[in-house]
């Protein structure tokens, strides 16, 4: 049993409540978010001009100390945990930071971290890495460029989170790396988007610029041909577009798969994929296009990947052409793709959008400066060594007087203070006298260090001359950036294709053709009928109550229109349905083309182009009418849906369609049963499609058209009578017998 508490006779003190303050909004996002935004932008998101984000920088540096430069390999869980030293987030952060890195994942073209065991791959969501555990890495030959002179002050080193240990605030990479490394991010209110670029491609345009920083863009065009990317496909080459992405570093890179065809078994077999999507996505699409029968050409497709590569297999139908089904999917599927550029690089800790070029203009200049105090590093120790030799130089003249200095010296403290004196040497000098082992106190020795100081000062005239030249720094920049494309420049991987040579991927030559018969009913349902099965059975399954009001024959290619009774018109082709047997009901048009609550078709045509001269007619429930040209209804869009295709002040009542030059005859009848047959040339011709028309019949109030039709024939019992020749016109008294006939077309 749970005890009992005794009660507490001590009263409970009121809370105060803190009086609420009044904050202007935007001091509060200054002091609150501000702070975040730039720790996003700055420590996380965007990649600074040495082509790393801080996180792939503190690991990279990590592996640098823990000596794996060179050496065996390590468990990846010790790096991690060294890491975490510079990088205070989980472990598993820092080794998916890691396998992005790995060669072994794929997503790099020069890999930094040499690595052994499963790491996953750039092109599959779901082969995922093994443990930390069972991983081992060390850094990559192609690191030793990116820590070239950062043990010679090449660049800032700053305090770690806790100030035990230092790090870089960037790398000293001696090539591009900001251009040869894929990499993405998002920030708070930007983003970054780097695509790769050829090694040796990006050395060859930046010697370019070093020799003229004004080269043009069509130059770098020509040198730098386009991005490259580490799973390869084939990049549709346009120009124009590159050029817009090297000057503003803003476009967009179509990339496509590529594949060969195998005769022998009758499949394709697609070997890379663009660089933004994934196999399973890939997969999950073709999937979809076969469970909606548009891919009938594939028999079956399955995942081939294995230790030799990257493989996805289509079996095909016989017959099928394997070039015109790729076409198809390039369309239809992720196997063609877009890479978004979006250059947005951290200069100065701020974010600048800079094409090629600028980029290349900025990393020259960062990596000037790392040169330069590269340079004065050597400088000062190659000056620091001449300033001992120098003194060596003068107890040369009289080792015995050094000698007998030192012997002669009773306190130890004085030796220093005795030789510079007897030598006129400085402090370092005499100190670096004294630490000479006695056995080094021979002639030869003493002659070798000399004879050093000239090749010092050789050395140090050198590297003045470079410093107070900045063409000759710019020179050896060049230099090195032919040793590196020399050492580990590659051929591209990504094939380019220019966008004139590429075939364009054309439904029709997708869609088998055959002649059909299409009905529509007065209900809304669709039926297309093959002729060959028509032949078996022409008895047609209609709801109860419906009718069929539109019958015509075309082929499975052929365009097709449907006017609403809601204002709108909308375009499909035969080929978007279904065959169907004379015994089904067919397909509801609101619902296959998604008309709104209550839409329902009133006129239907194939209809060939938008020819100058025809026209559509439309007839309204007030007893006006109007023509208007078809060209009205021609869109630069193939758009599936139009809006305000006629008149919405009158309720439709007939929808007709007028080829040129060939009027034919309507019958109207209204509500009280009079009736006029007029032709449609009578009707005026308005290019605004809302026009409300002018008035064909005139009418009492209260009266509407009930019925409008184009089957007219001289069985009427007073034709004659109803035919007018010109508008208004005032309608006659249908005849008993006339009555029964139009209340037959209605029905039927």
């Amino acid at each position: 049993m749970a005890k009992r508490t005794k009660k507490s006779n001590i009263a409970a003190e009121p809370q105060v409540t803190a009086p609420i303050q009044n904050q202007i909004i935007t001091d509060t996002i200054e002091k609150n978010y501000m702070p975040y935004v730039m720790s996003v932008i700055i420590s996380r998101a965007i990649p600074e001009i040495d082509g790393f984000k801080p996180s792939h920088r503190k690991l990279l540096y990590t592996m640098y100390k823990m000596g794996l430069l060179t050496g065996n390999r390590t468990k990846s869980a010790n790096v991690v945990g060294q890491t975490m030293k510079l990088n205070p987030h989980g472990d598993m952060a820092i080794y998916e930071t890691m396998v992005r890195l790995t060669r072994g994942n794929e997503s790099l073209l020069h890999p930094f971290v040499d690595s052994k065991g499963s790491f996953g791959k750039q092109y599959s969501s779901d082969m995922k890495f093994a443990a930390s555990r069972y991983t081992e890495v060390k850094l990559d030959t192609i690191c030793n460029e990116l820590f070239k002179g950062i043990d010679k002050n090449a660049v800032d080193m700053v305090d770690n989170y806790d100030n035990t240990m230092k790090e870089p605030v960037l790398l000293p990479t001696t090539f591009p790396n900001v251009l040869v490394t894929p990499n993405t991010g998002i920030a708070v209110g930007m983003a970054s988007s780097i695509c790769s670029f050829n090694l040796a491609e990006v050395c060859d345009g930046t010697i370019a610029v070093l020799k003229n920083p004004k080269v043009s863009t069509d130059k770098i065009l020509d040198i730098i041909k386009a991005p490259d990317f580490p799973c390869g496909g084939a990049i549709i080459y346009d120009r124009e577009t590159m050029r817009q992405i090297y000057e503003t570093g803003s476009g967009s890179v179509k990339i496509r798969s590529r594949y060969n065809y195998d005769k022998e078994q009758n499949c394709i077999d697609i070997i890379q994929i663009p660089y933004s999507t994934t196999i399973e996505v890939i997969l999950k699409r073709i999937t979809e296009l076969v469970k909606e029968g548009k891919l009938k050409e594939v028999t079956d497709f399955r995942d081939e990947i294995d230790l030799s590569g990257f493989k996805l297999t289509l079996d095909l139908r016989r017959g099928v052409d394997p070039d015109k089904l790729m076409t198809k999917l390039f369309k239809m599927t992720p196997l063609e793709d877009s890479f978004k550029c979006n250059f947005n690089i951290l200069i100065d800790s701020s974010p600048r959008q800079l094409g090629v070029i600028d980029i290349i203009k900025e990393w020259i200049k960062f990596r000037m400066v790392c040169l330069r105090r590269e340079l004065e590093f050597e400088l000062g120790k190659k000056r620091d060594k001449l300033h001992l030799l120098l003194g060596l130089g003068k107890i040369l003249l009289d080792i015995d007087k050094a000698i007998r200095i030192i012997r002669h010296t009773e306190k130890e403290e004085d030796v220093i203070p005795n030789l510079m004196s007897g030598f006129n040497i400085d402090k370092i000098q005499a100190d670096y006298i004294c630490e000479i082992k006695l056995r080094n106190l021979n002639k030869e020795y003493i002659i070798n260090r000399i004879n050093e100081i000239e090749g010092l000062q050789n050395e140090i005239a050198r590297i003045e001359e470079i410093l107070g030249d900045e063409l000759k720094i710019k020179a050896l920049i060049a230099t090195q950036l032919t040793e590196i494309k020399k050492k580990y420049g590659q051929p591209r991987r990504s094939q380019l294709i220019h966008s004139d040579d590429i075939d364009v991927y054309n439904e029709e030559d997708h869609v088998e053709n055959y002649n059909a018969r299409i009905y529509l009913t007065r209900e809304g349902y669709f039926k297309k009928i093959t002729l060959q099965s028509l032949r078996g059975n022409d008895e047609q399954k209609l709801k109860e109550g419906d009718s069929i009001i539109i019958t015509e024959d075309t082929d499975n290619l052929s365009d097709l229109i449907f006017v609403t009774d809601k204002c709108q018109i909308y375009r499909a082709k035969t080929a978007d349905f279904e065959c169907v047997k004379a015994s089904a009901m067919g397909e509801f048009i609101p619902a296959k083309l998604g008309m709104d609550d209550g839409e329902k078709p009133v006129f239907m045509r194939v209809q060939s182009g938008y020819p100058a001269g025809e026209n559509f007619v439309f007839i309204f429930e007030n007893g006006k009418g109007v023509r208007v040209p078809v060209t009205a209804y021609e869109t630069k869009a193939n758009r599936k849906k139009l809006i305000n295709a006629y008149s919405a002040v009158s309720p439709i009542c007939g929808v007709f369609y007028e080829k040129e030059k060939e009027p034919f005859e309507i019958m109207l009848v209204n509500s009280d049963d009079k009736a006029i047959i007029i032709k449609t040339s009578l009707i005026p011709v308005k290019n605004t499609r809302t026009s409300a028309g002018v008035t064909l019949m005139t009418m009492k109030k209260g009266q509407t058209l009930v019925s409008c039709t184009d089957r007219i024939d001289d069985s009427y019992e007073n034709a004659k009578g109803y035919r007018k020749l010109k508008i208004p016109a005032t309608g006659q008294l249908l005849a008993e017998k006339d009555i029964m006939k139009q209340q037959l077309k209605i029905d039927t």
